[in-house]
């Protein structure tokens, strides 16, 4: 049970107390036992030091992790747990262990810490253990035959260890206390991960759901260019061919009439084209379907300019990363037709090991500057947000080659 104020009462905080003391007593007399074995097999019996090294590890992880669980039910402190070593067999992640700070952290703790802090914690049950003793003198008394020495003490001076058991149990409950914070600092310093450590998994957590939040983002924006496709986009569909065929049809209508027919024709075809564009900007359906090559092509196709396309990638890319090559592609050979004034542009994507390069050239003007507005620092957002990189090389005069190098894959990217 717990007061108004969060913290346990004095019956709890006493059995919390007790608890780690004497779980701490056993867990650090069993590490330091540990210990002593493994130096003694591997002095006296250099055959079984494999064995006992596989065990030492094994054993220091179990012990530092039934730490873990005292401070965590005892001390309220949870301990966060040391990144794994991966290994193909016990032995090689035994010996990795071994080369990691976290293992000579945690046998730091428990065989010179640990002796150490289970001698305080000894003394402190023993001073416990015989102030509750002293306390209850007189339960001993009557439990006791009346013949023993022991018996005739109590009766002249038995009051006074009772007086000095209750007057040592405000120490008792500092002094542990005390002790209870103390271990709970070294431990969280040796037991739990470094600051570099705590970085590190800081990292890789965050890595973890930025290639989950690309990844979602990725699903919605098919998610949204099925839907379109599949929706609105048929609709105008049938709203422009039911138009034509009033049009054509619908031969003896008022001129007026006529008039306002046309130009909702033509007004849904323009809606039409207008949102295949819109639809393509969000995520091109052959870009799943055939490819980076087939997707890159198209956009090439659509384009004003010749744009010669070479693609050479044997194995596909993860999805998000193709939709980052070909929506930078698609911005790369817009700017061109826009700001360059080129004749002809050139478009080549390659796979190198974990990379995939994509290179837009074109014979322009040049002179391209990434903050006058021409969509370039939209591109590198866009690269960035894969942990891509970006290079310009636009001298005036030209030519402009725009280089980007992607990761294959989120895992590696992020």
């Amino acid at each position: 049970m717990t007061r108004t104020d969060g913290r346990p009462r004095r019956p709890a905080r006493v059995r919390a107390q007790l608890a780690f003391l004497h779980t701490g007593v056993l867990l650090h007399g069993a590490a330091f036992l540990l210990w002593v074995w493994f130096s003694v097999t591997v002095i006296y019996a250099p055959s079984g030091s494999v064995a006992a090294l596989t065990f030492a590890t094994v054993g220091v992880s179990a012990v530092t992790w039934l730490q873990r669980r005292r401070f965590a039910a005892y001390a309220d402190t949870g301990i966060p747990r040391t990144p794994p070593v991966k290994g193909r067999n016990d032995l090689q992640r035994a010996w990795r262990r071994l080369c990691t700070g976290a293992y000579w952290r945690q046998l730091g703790y428990h065989q010179l810490a640990g002796p150490v802090l289970g001698l305080v914690e000894a003394a402190l049950l023993a001073l416990w253990l015989g102030s509750i003793a002293s306390i209850t003198l007189y339960a001993w008394y009557w439990m006791l035959p009346s013949e023993w020495p022991f018996s005739q003490w109590v009766d002249t001076d038995g009051w006074i260890p009772g007086v000095a058991g209750l007057a040592v149990l405000p120490f008792l409950l500092g002094a542990t206390d005390a002790v209870i914070r103390l271990e709970s600092v070294i431990a969280l310093r040796l037991l739990g991960p470094s600051r570099a450590e705590e970085l590190a998994r800081r990292v890789e957590d965050l890595a973890e759901r930025r290639a989950e939040t690309l990844a979602a983002a990725d699903a919605e924006r098919r998610r949204i260019e099925r839907d379109l496709h599949d929706g609105a986009q048929q609709r105008l569909v049938s709203l422009a061919v039911n138009l034509g065929l009033a049009r054509a049809t619908l031969t003896d209508l008022p001129p007026e009439a006529r008039a306002v027919i046309d130009e909702a024709h033509r007004e849904a075809k323009e809606a039409l084209e207008e949102l295949n564009h819109l639809v393509r900007g969000l995520h091109p359906h052959v870009l799943d379907d055939r490819g980076l090559d087939a997707a890159l092509s198209g956009i090439a196709a659509r384009a004003p300019l010749p744009v010669q396309v070479t693609v050479d990638v044997a194995e596909r890319a993860a999805p998000a990363v193709e939709a980052v090559a070909y929506f930078v592609v698609s911005e790369a050979l817009a700017n061109v037709t826009k700001h360059a004034g080129a004749t002809r542009a050139e478009v080549v994507a390659v796979r190198a090991g974990d990379a995939l390069r994509v290179r837009v050239t074109d014979d322009g003007v040049g002179g391209a500057d990434p903050s006058g507005g021409t969509g370039l620092t939209g591109l590198a957002r866009r690269v960035a947000s894969v942990d891509g990189t970006l290079a310009l090389d636009s001298p005036p005069g030209g030519p402009t080659v725009i280089t980007v190098e992607l990761p294959c894959t989120l895992s590696s990217a992020l």
